[in-house]
């Protein structure tokens, strides 16, 4: 039976720092969880990337393969706009652009690390429910 002192709990804390769609704490969320933000911070916590170099990486590096200019460009930009990330241009021509983490953006990338090592911590109990789900899903169906 669920508690309803929880919820109420609950409910609280979520109106206290927003429900809207863009509230901070839904957007970050988001942004943890989406196909390609995490692999970008965690890519600019090693240094200062230049798009071009950046795209190429992030290629070597997921199971997505390549992502494209447009969309590199507006998670950047998302990632710029919340903090995150850290854009300079030089004054050349034509300009030289390349992105680094801002402090809270490396704040960010330590909490998705953190994340990160205890799901690989928990692979096997994942994959063992995975299994036992997917079983006995198939006799239901």
């Amino acid at each position: 039976m669920a508690d309803g002192a929880g919820i109420a709990r609950l409910a609280a804390e979520m109106a206290a720092h927003g429900t809207a769609r863009d509230a901070p704490v839904r957007a970050v969320m988001a942004l943890l969880g989406d196909r390609w933000s995490t692999l970008i911070l965690l890519v600019l916590a090693t240094g200062r990337w230049r798009h071009a170099e950046l795209r190429r990486v992030l290629a070597r590096l997921s199971a997505e393969q390549a992502i494209s200019q447009r969309v590199l460009t507006l998670k950047l930009r998302g990632l710029e706009r919340d903090g995150f990330v850290l854009r300079a241009a030089t004054r050349d021509v034509p300009p030289r652009v390349s992105y680094a983490l801002s402090p809270l953006g490396m704040a960010l990338c330590d909490e998705a690390r953190r994340m990160i090592c205890w799901v690989n911590g928990q692979e096997a109990a994942i994959l063992a429910a995975r299994a036992a789900f997917d079983k006995a899903d198939q006799r239901c169906g």
